[in-house]
């Protein structure tokens, strides 16, 4: 590996980095060296530079460089201070094959920039992709190429992008999505999931696993996996009698939960509950549940050897059937199929999933089907 001043020692990511191989992960020679460039500005959110950065760099196969209006030294929002390594004066438009714009805070800003929206605009006309994370989906709204487009963001931003772009068709749900050239993520950590898929869309399946393990990451997660992996809930008040019911929605994903039961544990009408579950929530409590039950039956289908009918038994499915039925419509794979690829193979592949820590409040939705679009 060659880096052109890659990490100093006062911590400052510099410049640009040429991935030559990487010792164990890629070899030279693989894929064809691609030029991969970052577009940052002030306020930019840091894990969505570096993570994909990372990525490629591991892949081997890529010129990764770093760009801002002018470079120079970029303030990320947290502070963590970034040197791009060249300008937009420093890159010709036709020379770069795939155009990643991030996200953060100051992407508000950076979209007032003409000169800025007008490099990434022409960029995107001769790239043979464009990608953005996060927010940075609103930088390429700027320059013009959400038109018709569906693409997604941070869950926080939707409703401000459909509102600014009202011809794009924004799908907040997923983790990732592509359209034709036009790649978009949501937030932070999906940006790693979207390199990834970029990567195995040049180099393989086997090339992205290799990465992913290298990171020590969930291998890769289908771009239609919702991006509502974690608990939204952590920010409410204790007595909230929302938060009891998703509480007791995942403490037992496969006892008996139906409105009638839940509106109870909440303390209201069935009418009022279902209203005011819908609105907070925005998906209805039996479409909760049943979300809540996909992802316990997912983590038991990864950590544990059980059989695919008990744990339908136990993630509150009945029978296989409805579990295979139920995988299909939400993630467009069998259970048997998702267990191949999210398999542990550690210590954990042996727990029950009753074991695992926190199967609540993650809502997995659809796969998101593929629009290919062949131009901009």
């Amino acid at each position: 590996m060659t880096a052109a001043g890659a990490r100093s020692t006062d911590g400052v990511i510099r410049g640009v980095r040429v991935v030559d191989a990487m010792v164990g992960v890629r070899d030279a020679g693989g894929v064809t060296e691609r030029e991969v460039v970052f577009v940052v500005f002030d306020g930019f959110q840091s894990l969505d530079l570096v993570g994909p950065y990372e990525v490629f760099a591991n892949a081997g196969g890529y010129r990764c460089s770093v760009l801002a209006r002018r470079a120079g030294m970029v303030n990320s929002h947290s502070a963590l201070p970034v040197s791009a390594g060249v300008g937009i004066a420093d890159v010709a438009p036709d020379t770069v094959d795939t155009l990643v714009v991030v996200g953060g805070a100051g992407v508000d800003a950076a979209c007032a920039d003409r000169e800025l929206v007008a490099w990434v605009a022409a960029t995107a006309a001769s790239a043979r992709r464009v990608a953005s994370v996060c927010s940075g989906v609103f930088l390429l709204g700027a320059a013009g190429l959400l038109e018709g487009r569906r693409v997604t963001t941070h869950w926080r931003r939707a409703a401000q992008l459909e509102r600014e772009y009202p011809g794009a068709l924004v799908d907040v749900d997923p983790i990732f999505v592509r359209d034709g050239r036009l790649w978009t993520s949501a937030g932070v950590s999906a940006g790693m999931d979207l390199a990834l898929a970029l990567v195995e869309d040049d180099a393989g399946r086997e090339v992205a696993l290799e990465v992913a393990r290298e990171l020590v990451l969930f291998l890769r997660r289908p771009g239609g996996q919702s991006q509502f992996g974690v608990p939204l809930w952590g920010t409410r008040q204790v007595g909230d009698p929302l938060r009891g019911v998703v509480d007791a929605v995942s403490a037992d994903p496969g006892a008996r939960h139906s409105v009638a039961d839940l509106a109870r544990c909440a303390g209201m009408s069935e009418r009022h509950f279902q209203r005011r579950f819908t609105a907070e929530m925005g998906v209805g409590p039996a479409g909760y549940v049943e979300r809540v039950r996909v992802e316990a039956a997912g983590r038991a289908l990864a950590e544990s050897a059980d059989p695919v009918e008990a744990i339908a038994r136990r993630c509150g499915f009945g029978t296989g059937e409805t579990l295979r039925r139920t995988f299909h419509r939400h993630l467009g794979v069998t259970p048997s199929d998702y267990r191949e690829r999210f398999r542990s193979t550690g210590p954990a592949a042996s727990r029950r999933p009753e074991d695992s820590v926190n199967l609540a409040g993650s809502v997995v939705s659809a796969e998101s089907s593929v629009s290919m679009k062949e131009t901009l």
